[in-house]
């Protein structure tokens, strides 16, 4: 579509002043372009945004997926480690059950109580050098003042040549993993002795 529009020309001829004469000109000019349709920009939008969604959606899937994957080799591995975590302390307790076996084949073979009570004592220490290197250690109890985090008070006993609360013998060790209380040592505790206020007064 065009428009005409008209124009003023001086027209000059030879000999003469040059005079004005109005000419009507037409001369076309192309209609500015109209702008673009928004509705068709707003569909190109929108299809835009849906490729995005659908390409992060795809990447939460992924994502997810391997999450998921994570997790359960993660529970397998676990499961694997407890299955298996005291196989090298049962390796060493088997040279214990070892030598009690041959403890307990000794007066079989006409061995005396004295070498069954040397084989049952090597025995315990070959145990307690097991334990050592697995980071237990006993509590040593005796002759130390009662520690309600260490020990059991089993009996309380009146004793007169040691301090009050103090541990006098030993029921059953107790022992330390590392620095967690493993089991706590069964123990005796002295108490003061007192008088008997009353009958000395009587007398």
């Amino acid at each position: 579509m065009s428009e005409k529009k008209k124009f003023k020309v001086d027209v000059k001829t030879e000999n003469q002043e040059p005079e004005t004469s109005e000419t009507d000109t037409e001369i076309e000019t192309s209609e500015a372009s109209t702008p673009e349709d928004p509705m068709e920009d707003l569909a190109q939008k929108l299809a835009a945004a849906e490729s995005d969604a659908k390409k992060a959606y795809d990447q939460f899937l992924r994502a997810s997926a391997e999450l998921e994957n994570y997790k359960k080799r993660t529970q397998k591995e676990m499961a694997e480690f407890k299955k298996f975590a005291n196989e090298s302390l049962l390796k060493e307790l088997l040279v214990v059950v070892d030598n009690l076996e041959r403890a307990i084949e000794t007066p079989q073979n006409g061995g005396s109580e004295t070498q069954i009570a040397a084989g049952v004592d090597l025995t315990l220490k070959e145990l307690l050098k097991i334990f050592q290197k697995f980071g237990v250690q006993p509590i040593e109890s005796l002759g130390e003042p009662f520690d309600p985090a260490l020990h059991q008070a089993m009996l309380q006993q009146e004793v007169a040549d040691q301090p009050h609360n103090t541990v006098i013998n030993e029921l059953q060790r107790g022992y330390l993993l590392h620095d967690r209380l493993l089991r706590p040592a069964m123990v005796v505790v002295s108490k003061t002795k007192t008088e008997n206020v009353g009958n000395d007064a009587d007398n």
